[in-house]
């Protein structure tokens, strides 16, 4: 008797599952790291300061009182830059029985807001100069990290570190990342006066950096009742001026695997300062579909950049 298959049976639902699989990274581990304020201008500012070098200071018993050379704060700051992202859904399209979500607005705001993280964590860390741009035709943009290292940092042969936002680093000849070169940055961070406490790597210099020989009998240690486990990643890095943590960042990649960064970081001294937080705004219709813009305002506060360090020129 002929059997009745499913190649020709008509009516069978499909098998959609009700889940949207999406592995893109949305991880933004400098934005999470370093600390929020506010901005209340388009140019957002402050002051830095520090001491005088010390030196010998002795008085003679009974002398006159003598003033002490003073010197003025620096004042700097950065310009704020504007992301959004809008999403025009027609309302047939939210009407309509989907799979995986209900809302389609509401499931392409929370994916735009992802990606503006995304380019925020960009934006913050890249080369890129601060600039005003113009009235309606060239965005403002801030001033990225790399743009702000002036005092720490090891560079390639031809290399030179950027300064206050409006300078930017100049590329210089690429060679390996090597343990001695961050041992000299942290050196100088620390001769600042900062407290290095997080070293932010691409995902293939925290594999170089898992790789330093370090005092190497220390590199294996384990719980005596830990299970039997290949341990081939150093999460901390602990250095002549205290422990810092390594932290991988999809976001420093240049795309071509040349002039990488490495930085330096003390979290206290760097901040994202929001004109604007993130908000929606919604657009008029023009007929049958709702357009929604995503939208915030923000720069980059590198409270004093002397906290910080780069290892600049790696391949």
């Amino acid at each position: 008797m002929p059997q009745f298959r499913t190649y020709a049976a008509v009516g069978m639902r499909e098998d959609l599952s009700d889940v949207i699989y999406n592995i893109s990274p949305t991880d933004t581990p400098f934005m999470s790291t370093i600390g929020k304020t506010k901005a209340t201008a388009v140019y957002h500012e402050w002051q830095t300061d520090s001491l005088a070098a010390a030196a010998a200071n002795a008085a003679v018993e009974g002398a006159d009182a003598t003033e002490a050379t003073l010197t003025a704060t620096t004042r700097v700051g950065n310009r704020t830059q504007i992301s959004q992202k809008t999403v025009g859904i027609t309302g047939t399209l939210e009407a309509v029985d989907k799979a995986g979500r209900k809302s389609e607005k509401a499931y392409q705001l929370a994916k735009a807001s992802s990606e503006i993280k995304r380019d925020m964590e960009f934006a913050l860390l890249n080369n890129t100069v601060q600039s005003n741009g113009s009235a309606g035709s060239t965005a403002r943009v801030l001033g990225g990290l790399q743009t702000w290292l002036a005092t720490n940092g090891d560079f390639g042969t031809g290399g030179s570190a950027g300064a206050t936002g409006t300078t930017a680093r100049t590329n210089g000849t690429n060679r390996t990342f090597e343990e001695s070169l961050l041992k000299t940055v942290v050196k100088e961070v620390f001769e600042s006066g900062g407290s290095p406490k997080v070293l932010m790597v691409t995902p293939a210099h925290k594999q170089t950096v898992s790789a330093f020989a370090g005092i190497a009998a220390q590199r294996y240690m384990a719980p005596s009742d830990a299970p039997t486990t290949i341990i081939g990643a150093a999460d901390v890095y602990l250095s002549d001026f205290g422990s810092m943590s390594v932290v991988p960042n999809r976001f420093m990649l240049s795309g071509n695997s040349a002039n990488e960064v490495a930085f330096v970081l003390d979290p206290e001294y760097a901040a994202v300062a929001y004109l604007r937080p993130f908000f929606t705004n919604d657009l008029a219709n023009t007929g049958d579909s709702a357009k929604t813009q995503l939208l915030v305002e923000y720069t980059l506060e590198v409270k004093n950049e002397a906290a910080h360090g780069i290892v600049a020129d790696l391949s």
